[in-house]
């Protein structure tokens, strides 16, 4: 399959059209993003991704959460909207409402039988999909999960998540950027879907083999990212641009840059639920 070089992800000038919010527009016009919470003692890391997804710009957004979670989760929300999720079947029921433009399935989701039906019926719904953490982990367990995927997903491994989906890839991927791109591509070939490997240098990748590099070093790191939570935040960011329309590439590229910046403006001291109250600055820096 024929590649293209990859590019350095830098704001580009389409950017603002893609972010700016029409004048005329109401919440249902930029999108309704669900995201699908672990259970009690575990919303920690859904919160935080349904809280990226609402700051980048969804015009609403859904935290679904098992019943015993309901008033964990329930005493931590204000603007971000909560609908209970027993199983893989009141999912299916949720999503019967076209209005659910995105979804984001794994933030501390669990690894059970219940969280894999949950993640085959995310992907039978054929909306764009960020997957992330357990849900990956469920995935590169389950080959008719990995069987699902579609071109509509972002998948957000770290290097042990890349390595448990695409072992003999990892091996290679471990060597330099040059064999980390190349090995990013083979997985979004196989995958069919966009690959969003993370790292101080992330790589994304469509099964067509356009690639971009994000990379967050030198006179552009963001050390304060390596702090938990912050990768949901990311899954997050990326859902909530899905929700409001674009394509999962842009999505991917824009939503890594996004996330950096605001580390990289915030500065020492972040932590996870920093990033989102730090993107109106950003916005404001890309002239919004």
């Amino acid at each position: 399959m024929p590649t293209q070089d990859p590019r350095k992800i830098a704001p580009e000038s389409h950017w603002p059209d893609l972010l700016r919010k029409t004048p005329d527009g109401h919440k249902f016009r930029h999108g309704h993003a669900l995201v699908v919470s672990g259970g009690a003692g575990r919303t920690g890391a859904a919160r935080l991704a349904a809280r990226g997804a609402l700051r980048v710009g969804a015009g609403l957004v859904t935290l679904g959460v098992p019943p015993a979670a309901q008033l964990e989760a329930a005493s931590q929300l204000t603007a971000i909207m909560l609908t209970r999720l027993h199983d893989a079947r009141a999912l299916e029921a949720a999503l019967h409402d076209d209005r659910l433009t995105a979804l984001c399935i794994g933030p501390a989701l669990g690894l059970q039988e219940r969280e894999a039906a949950l993640v085959a019926t995310a992907l039978a719904s054929r909306r764009p999909t960020v997957i992330d953490a357990d849900a990956l982990t469920l995935i590169a367990a389950h080959p008719v999960l990995f069987s699902a995927l579609h071109g509509a997903c972002v998948l957000t491994p770290h290097h042990g998540e890349f390595a448990r989906l695409f072992p003999e890839l990892a091996r290679e991927a471990s060597a330099n950027l040059a064999t980390k791109c190349e090995a990013t591509r083979q997985a979004a070939q196989r995958s069919g879907c966009i690959i969003l490997y993370k790292g101080a240098e992330t790589i994304i990748a469509t099964p067509e083999g356009q690639t971009a590099i994000h990379s967050a070093t030198g006179s552009h790191a963001a050390p304060w990212l390596a702090t938990a939570g912050s990768g949901d935040v990311l899954a997050g960011m990326i859902t909530g641009l899905l929700a409001r329309g674009l394509m999962p590439f842009d999505a991917a590229c824009i939503g890594t840059w996004l996330h950096a910046e605001a580390a990289r403006q915030f500065g020492p001291g972040l932590i996870a639920e920093d990033l989102p109250e730090t993107l109106p600055s950003v916005f404001r820096s890309l002239g919004l």
